[in-house]
């Protein structure tokens, strides 16, 4: 295989990781909504944790990214 092949065979890959990054930035906020219907009391409370939890699921999408991006031009 030749290394440029490779190399784009790898960037496409490594941006699988956006997909679950999106189902789970989906799930977060999706729960939180649920949450603050059943107890819009506790909503303020449990905001943080969902801005916690969406910095961190979207760090992994950055990740990724330069990762692809790290394949593709670095290498």
């Amino acid at each position: 295989m030749e290394a440029e092949a490779a190399k784009l065979i790898g960037a496409g890959l490594a941006t699988i990781a956006l997909a679950g990054v999106g189902i789970g930035i989906g799930n977060i906020f999706g729960s939180f909504v649920i949450g603050a219907l059943r107890n819009p009391a506790a909503a303020p409370k449990v905001f943080g944790n969902v801005l916690l939890g969406f910095a961190l699921t979207e760090a992994i999408a950055l990740f990724a990214l330069v990762i692809a991006l790290l394949l593709l031009f670095a290498f």
